[in-house]
């Protein structure tokens, strides 16, 4: 027996190995930020708190959005009814509106923000010519908005990645998302953190101010829409195909007010990074935000984007980051991913949506143009590794067959990262899905700046 139970007795033991499991070294929220930790265990306390007074089981969205209540005894929790008070882990800004955010912020006396924030220049960057050249004109024109931001942020204690480095969307998922984090984004299409795992939501820039000075931040409690998700991807079906098939059901107004929460076996099949685009676009059904529960395809993510730790941790709580067995949707969907077809969704409204297979009789039928004239894989939806692998792919395909573009094509990956793993691949793989190799009109936007940092698709 321990030395401790013959002398002291059980409850010495007790405190004892307590003790010992505290002492577990923490695990800081990116590699950037090693002064701060990922405290799973105050996100289970209060799951738990929320449990019991519900008596009910919780989705995943619940777990995580009452996860962080700022008084989880005595809120008042009722779905589409009564306003939460939260406490975010981080902010995450836009160049465009961190400008108004920080002089708020510097308006408030505060020596540093109260939770880990960043800025990311990337809404000012104009596309015209291409890469390297609307890069060098936007550093120019915004010089004076990038040397407040940069240098207000050094004072306050807010990470800055400069103009080139990426979309801000895609640095978070690559960076600074990880399964059961709550963070808020001064842009519509933060939900994008919801392919790892994370309650992503986006808010205005006095919302940010509110929690960088460490003020609850206050939310109408979410509704939940489940997304069932059966069978597996296959064929042309890409992941943007279950969005577009959901934004046509629930049309543009269908998601307010609530959490959309996919779930079921059909997750499975989906990337990490096809996750990410289809939280991302569930702005456009006006969803609070999306989120999928945690699993092998994110943990592969982490491991390949240098957050190993944070995976390892995340798999010990695994159990608070996936919805409990018998909880309650307010509405239910189910998609049979082994059936559903690639779509277009479109003109005029992102619900109007179209199986690929009968856009062109319907374009016809209603007098729409039916020349194309320029096409584009990239913005904070689109520009992914996987999506660049799968428009390389469709180009070598066609210069096979002999084929020419007829349109401009435009290629713009979505961050730094996802650039220099492009060009890594193309000299290293035999093979390599490169936007190098491309048709006739295709152009390829890159940033001027370069990574160490290549990762492989997964």
């Amino acid at each position: 027996m321990p030395f401790a139970y013959l002398v002291l007795g059980e409850g010495a033991r007790r405190l004892h190995v307590s003790a010992a499991f505290n002492a577990k070294p923490k695990v800081a929220m990116s590699r950037f930020e090693p002064g701060t930790s990922i405290s799973y265990e105050k996100l289970h306390e209060n799951i738990d708190i929320v449990r019991k007074r519900l008596n009910r089981p919780l989705t995943l969205s619940e777990k995580i959005v009452y996860g962080h209540l700022d008084d989880p005894v005595g809120q008042d929790i009722a779905r589409g009814r009564t306003y939460l008070r939260l406490r975010p882990d981080r902010v995450a800004m836009q160049d465009a509106t961190a400008q108004m955010a920080m002089l708020q912020f510097i308006s408030s006396g505060l020596p540093k923000v109260a939770v880990p924030s960043t800025i990311h220049c990337d809404h000012l960057i104009e596309a015209q010519i291409g890469g390297v050249e609307d890069l060098k004109r936007a550093k120019e024109v915004n010089q004076e908005v990038y040397n407040f931001l940069a240098t207000a942020g050094a004072k306050y204690g807010v990470g800055f990645w400069k103009p080139g480095s990426g979309i801000i969307h895609q640095i978070i998922l690559e960076n600074y998302a990880y399964p059961g984090v709550l963070l808020i984004g001064t842009d519509s299409h933060t939900p994008n953190g919801g392919g790892l795992g994370s309650i992503c939501i986006g808010v205005g820039g006095a919302d940010a101010v509110d929690v960088m000075a460490g003020i609850p931040w206050e939310l109408k409690c979410p509704n939940v829409i489940g997304v069932k998700l059966t069978g597996s991807l296959s064929g042309w079906t890409s992941p943007k195909d279950v969005i577009l098939k959901v934004a046509g059901i629930l049309t543009v107004k269908g998601g307010t007010g609530a959490i959309v929460e996919y779930h079921g076996p059909g997750v499975d099949s989906i990337s990490c990074t096809g996750m990410a685009t289809i939280c991302n676009m569930g702005a456009e059904i006006g969803a609070t935000t999306s989120v999928f529960p945690y699993n092998h395809r994110m943990k592969t993510y982490l491991n390949k984007t240098g957050r190993a730790d944070i995976a390892a941790l995340a798999d010990e709580h695994k159990d608070d980051l996936v919805p409990d067995k018998g909880c309650k949707y307010d509405q239910v969907i189910e998609i049979n991913l082994s059936e559903l077809k690639p779509h277009i969704n479109g003109p005029f409204t992102p619900d109007l949506a179209h199986p690929v297979s009968e856009i062109g009789a319907v374009a016809e039928k209603n007098g729409w143009p039916l020349e194309v004239k320029v096409g584009l894989i990239g913005s904070c939806t689109n520009s992914s590794y996987e999506d660049m692998g799968r428009a390389a792919s469709l180009a070598k395909q066609a210069l096979d067959k002999g084929l020419k573009c007829k349109a401009a094509f435009t290629v713009t990956p979505g961050s730094e990262q996802i650039r220099a793993t492009i060009e890594w691949g193309r000299r290293t793989l035999s093979s390599p899905p490169t936007t190098g190799t491309s048709l006739p009109g295709m152009m390829l936007t890159l940033p001027l700046m370069r990574s160490s940092h290549p990762l492989r698709y997964q």
